[in-house]
């Protein structure tokens, strides 16, 4: 099995964690945020679930993208961005004393998805600038 397809793998794998954690995120907040030890308010939960949706939404985009002939480029390269913006997020939240240090483990698994999901796109990028194909072609 080529590096490739193993980290489009991965990639599936980390699509469908984050669509779980996502939907837990969504559906139980409080239960989320009483193991990151924050609080949780109702206003603290709702806003919680709202991210977790856009979790569920962004796991599933790079999921489609990766199962889609092409692999969609500019949806793989959105959800590598969306990785590291939340790798930001959490640390600003544990820094802010919002989350406990335990929340940097959702960090590092975060960060290391990033990088390996810019990774893939990088290589689905040049492999389409090879196959000549104009840049609004590219999918």
């Amino acid at each position: 099995m080529s590096s490739k397809r193993r980290l489009e793998q991965v990639l599936i794998a980390i699509s469908i964690m984050t669509v779980v954690s996502g939907l837990t995120q969504l559906l139980a907040p409080g239960f989320v945020l009483g193991i990151l030890d924050a609080e949780t308010t109702a206003a603290a939960q709702h806003f919680f679930a709202i991210v977790g949706m856009f979790m569920v939404l962004f796991g599933g985009l790079l999921l489609h993208a990766l199962f889609s002939h092409g692999h969609q480029q500019v949806a793989v390269l959105w959800a590598g961005l969306q990785k590291l913006g939340a790798v930001g997020a959490v640390a600003l939240g544990v820094a802010n004393a919002v989350f406990s240090p335990l929340a940097l483990l959702v960090a590092g698994f975060d960060l290391v998805s990033g990088v390996l999901i810019l990774m893939f796109w990088s290589s689905v990028r040049r492999r389409d600038k090879v196959a000549g194909l104009p840049a609004l072609e590219r999918r």
